[in-house]
């Protein structure tokens, strides 16, 4: 998103989840006691596209310029997918909220993850330091 690479933005959302929580939750599984066996789901809050975008913009100011703000309806993006292989692979994510229950982690491990725009924020300045945006 923040090297504008794409016109707009598509009714598609995802659970976000900080790397540095992940981290964390493997720790806290490895290190206590009586987990073997346990599986533990590490996922958090769910953002639109629309929602990362405004997060972006509203917390980075001019260094997200190049984000786009306007969504790109369904039916351009399912026309786009007759002719774009890497399109037609989202066309059945659109709309779709998949939500993960990671109230396992949060009750036995304690585990909780910090806000999405945080997440979000921290990462794109990581990247814009390491120049990885253009």
């Amino acid at each position: 998103l923040l090297d504008g690479a794409l016109p707009g933005l598509p009714r598609l959302g995802f659970p976000i989840v900080d790397v540095r929580d992940l981290a964390d939750l493997h720790i806290r599984a490895m290190t206590a006691p009586g987990m073997h066996g346990e599986r533990f789901l590490g996922s958090g809050e769910f953002l639109w596209m629309k929602d990362i975008a405004e997060i972006l913009k509203y917390r980075l100011g001019a260094q997200a310029k190049k984000v786009p703000t306007r969504r790109l309806p369904d039916f351009l993006l399912k026309v786009s997918a007759l002719f774009d292989p890497t399109v037609r692979m989202v066309v059945p994510e659109l709309g779709r909220r998949r939500q993960c229950d990671a109230r396992h982690a949060e009750q036995v491990l304690g585990w909780k993850t910090r806000p999405a725009a945080e997440s979000i924020v921290d990462c794109a300045q990581s990247l814009l330091a390491a120049g990885l945006v253009k």
